[in-house]
């Protein structure tokens, strides 16, 4: 394929020329005409314009440039070729332009004419990538970089001497170097290696549009294996092969044309080359697409389901086409003859296929039997592209009718119950779309993103990896992880009522009203269908709308506080309901992102799990007092002093000056390890600074003994948040003598404990400097990331009192930022407001921060002018921070 001539409302290339010919500058001529050409090509865009008519428009565009300025500087011999996107005749606004400039063998390079026409091509406007070679050279390149004899396929005689270009093409050709065998292997393990780098998932929270899976890149993958075994020049040409059917050539170009579409509107809004669909332009692509905000979603919500659906299918025919593609490139000489499985499905080559293309006509149940002889046969390495498009071709079998199929209901928990491969066989039903038609709300979710920080992936991705999560605590070789969650798993005699629970946990998201509310209808109205007992049934619905239910206790709560606990287990009901909800919790939270799951969170559940367990066992008769927790804690710890030759006098004397909240809120091992800290320090350690990087809880404690100060919360938080430390737990206490013995669970960026050595000692330098000097640190400097930038959250104020520990609960929720936590804390200083504990929870770019505050005297905020006031102050710095950050 040649270059074509652009379009008049593109460029009036007869007016160029004459323009040039008159004597006016060929820089400044062919600069304002590549910019009027992007500037109509703008506009085009805005106006609807189809998007294969603007990235081919650009091309010619070029095109034409290019011709005019080759032929300006360079004398014959050289031959100017267009390669990879820009051979295919695709440039997108902040497209690279790669052209390869061939020369005769044993040929000088015109050194000056090529840099010269190069330097130009640069000033014009256009970002080149250029490469000059022979075509020996090009066959030796190729040959050692199967990236260099993919972008040679696409070459595109520009101008010069063709037979150049076929010598090239010849020399570089699959009967030469990379024949259809290798060529398809190598791709295929590219594009392995591709998705495993952005995480094997579309489905994050800024994809990217060209190499994430799903992507152009995919499409582009089938054109080049296309072109390399069958000689195709288009996808078209399959079609003519017998490899692709009308619809879904008709279904990939419509799929290429939306990310093409999308790609164009974040070159122009960019103003540069950008394939990563930030949250900078999303709202604004969302609006320029048409959508708009409703009652139960945001436009750019509507937007990226869109983009997510459109990306699904693409990775569907991507599955499908390579499947055929290795049927006939790498397994065609294989001799093996097919084996029958059962009367329905067969296994040949390894893969499994219907014994009769006409068996879901007759049998729409098989659709959901493949998965079960999937699940049951893992020996399979996959299903066959003829059968693979029988599903697809016969999808719409499953409706009301299919669903009410007794026969289709057994199948589908019988593979529930399988005891390996739910995962990967639930995961291809996904892909295959038969899970979406069976289950009809959760194909309302496929594709749905929550537009926030904290949910990394779309709903029904979401739920997929619950499932995963759930399964992986039966596998032995992954018990070290979990080893609580997974004991657990091991006692649970129904599983399969967790699968159905994670399923159902997240499907009514979308849809308004209480999203748990709606799935708990939805799950009982599946269990009862498919036969399962009232007992069962009401777990499962009760998991689905209590499954927030537990992480919000643990993290929201003061869970050492009897009453807590006790609320929590009468929600309970019995073992049964703490269990399976504690691990649906588990596999919930680790499922929300890649990072969002640390050990300060592991501990935490535990704790109130334990916690629970022992309040039922103990039996609704026997509740514990706080007094005798702290009691129990206590006693426990001074049999565990006794082996470290401590003064029983001093620490009496020092336990005296604490009141029953220190010991119930602390676990023995931190009471034996306070005691033991301060009763053998020496005279100049003050303050006393203490590190445990093994706690129960998950984290590194930071431990402050010092005279007490109402500054050391708000100094202490500062240093810890400067060093880029998360505070998860603060726990405060001032003894009789007037000494603030305060506690911090801290945890690095990533989640984890702190385990260097050097880090600890920074960390200790900076806290004793800021703690033994009278002036306040400075604030935080450090900005909000640009993705928090993107998603302002309101600031609210709650006040809520607990009489029975003298104390008011404060709950503020604000966008996440640096040195938030030493913020708030300076307001409730100004206030004359004492912290007692603090319990910091942040969900993405929302921070969700606790607080247990008296005043100055020890006593609850009754006052409701106080809170107000209070309020009002919380509110106005933060959000005051937050315009000038």
């Amino acid at each position: 394929m040649n270059a074509a001539a652009p379009a008049p409302w593109l460029l009036d290339t007869v007016a160029l020329d004459r323009r040039v010919a008159a004597g006016d500058s060929p820089l400044h001529a062919f600069r304002e005409a590549l910019a009027q050409a992007d500037a109509a090509l703008a506009a085009a865009y805005e106006n609807g314009r189809p998007v294969a008519e603007l990235v081919a428009g650009r091309a010619a565009v070029v095109d034409a440039l290019l011709q005019r300025l080759w032929a300006r500087h360079l004398p014959p011999g050289p031959t100017l070729v267009a390669v990879g996107g820009y051979g295919r005749g695709e440039l997108h606004p902040g497209s690279d332009l790669d052209i390869l400039i061939l020369l005769p063998e044993d040929s000088e390079p015109p050194r000056e004419a090529l840099e010269a026409f190069l330097t130009l091509l640069w000033d014009v406007g256009l970002e080149v990538g250029q490469s000059v070679r022979t075509v020996a050279e090009c066959e030796q390149e190729a040959r050692a970089d199967i990236t260099v004899a993919t972008n040679l396929m696409e070459a595109r005689l520009l101008a010069g001497d063709s037979a150049l270009l076929e010598a090239m093409q010849a020399a570089t050709g699959p009967d030469r170097i990379w024949g259809g065998r290798a060529f398809f292997e190598a791709k295929w393990e590219e594009q392995i290696a591709r998705h495993r780098k952005y995480f094997d998932a579309a489905y994050n929270l800024e994809p990217n549009i060209k190499e994430g899976p799903g992507g152009l890149r995919d499409i582009q993958m089938v054109g080049w294996v296309a072109k390399r075994h069958f000689g195709a020049d288009s996808l078209a040409a399959l079609v003519d092969h017998g490899f692709l059917t009308a619809e879904e050539h008709a279904e990939l170009v419509t799929g290429q044309h939306f990310l093409w579409r999308v790609r164009f509107g974040l070159h122009l809004l960019a103003g540069r080359r950008e394939d990563r669909l930030l949250f900078d332009h999303q709202r604004t692509l969302a609006e320029r697409f048409g959508y708009r905000d409703d009652d139960r979603r945001l436009a750019v919500e509507h937007f990226m389901k869109a983009y997510y659906r459109a990306i699904t299918e693409l990775s569907r025919l991507n599955e499908l086409l390579l499947q055929l593609f290795q049927e006939e490139i790498l397994l065609a000489n294989d001799p093996a003859e097919p084996f029958a499985l059962n009367e329905r499905f067969q296994a040949r080559r390894g893969f499994l296929e219907v014994r009769d293309p006409a068996l879901f006509e007759r049998h729409p149940c098989a659709l959901l039997e493949l998965f079960l002889v999937m699940a049951r046969n893992p020996q399979l390495q996959g299903v066959r592209a003829n059968t693979i498009r029988l599903i697809r071709r016969h999808l719409h079998l499953v409706g009301a009718e299919f669903r009410a199929d007794p026969e289709a209901r057994r199948l589908f928990l019988a593979f529930l119950r399988q005891p390996r491969g739910v995962t990967h066989e639930l995961r291809r039903m996904h892909r295959h779309g038969v899970l979406g038609a069976y289950l009809p709300a959760f194909g309302a979710i496929v594709g749905q993103m929550q537009h926030d920080l904290y949910h990394v992936y779309t709903v029904d991705e979401h739920t997929l990896f619950v499932v995963r999560n759930l399964r992986r605590l039966t596998v032995p070789e992954f018990a070290h992880e979990l080893p609580l969650a997974s004991a657990l798993m091991g006692e649970v005699e129904r599983p399969e009522l967790l699968y159905i629970a994670a399923l159902f946990h997240d499907i009514a998201k979308g849809r308004g009203g209480d999203h748990s509310q709606l799935g708990a209808a939805d799950a009982a109205t599946f269990c009862r269908d498919h036969g399962l007992d009232e007992g069962d049934t009401a777990l499962v619905a009760w998991l689905v709308e209590n499954h927030l239910l537990f992480s919000m206790t643990a993290q929201r709560q003061d869970i050492s506080d009897p009453d807590v606990v006790h609320t929590f287990t009468a929600r309970m009901g019995d073992r049964r309901r703490l269990d399976y909800l504690y691990l649906l919790t588990v596999a919930d939270i680790r499922a929300t992102s890649p990072t969002v799951w640390n050990s300060w969170k592991d501990a935490l559940l535990a704790e109130l799990y334990h916690a629970a367990r022992d309040a039922m066992a103990r039996g609704p008769g026997h509740r514990l007092a706080a007094g005798e927790i702290a009691d129990a804690h206590q006693a426990e710890a001074r049999r565990l002093l006794r082996d470290h030759a401590i003064d029983p006098e001093a620490l009496e004397a020092l336990w005296n000056g604490l009141d029953a909240d220190y010991f119930r809120r602390h676990n023995p091992d931190e009471l034996v390890c306070h005691a033991h800290a301060i009763l053998t320090a020496t005279a100049d350690e003050v303050p006393l600074l203490r590190f445990r990087q093994q706690t129960q809880r998950g984290g590194t404690e930071l431990f402050i003994h010092a005279p007490a100060d109402a500054t050391i919360f708000v100094r202490t938080a500062s240093v810890l948040e400067q060093l880029g430390l998360d505070v998860a737990d603060a726990r405060i206490f001032t003894t009789a003598d007037g000494h603030a013995l305060n506690s911090f669970t801290v945890l690095e960026e990533d989640g984890e404990p702190i385990h260097s050595g050097e880090r600890l000692t920074e960390i200790g330098t900076a806290l004793e400097t800021a703690l033994s000097n009278p002036v306040p640190p400075p604030a935080d400097q450090r900005r909000p990331t640009r993705r928090q930038r993107h998603f302002p959250v309101a600031t609210r104020v709650h006040f809520h009192e607990e009489p029975a520990h003298r104390r008011t609960m404060l709950q503020v929720e604000s966008a996440d930022r640096p040195g938030l936590l030493a913020l708030i804390g300076e307001e409730l200083l100004a206030a004359g407001v004492r912290i007692a504990s603090a319990k910091i929870a942040t969900f993405g770019e929302r921070a969700e921060d606790v607080f247990f505050v008296t005043d100055a005297q020890g006593r609850p905020l009754r006052d409701p002018g106080q809170q107000e006031a209070l309020a009002d102050a919380i509110r106005t710095a933060l959000e005051q921070e937050a315009r000038t950050s």
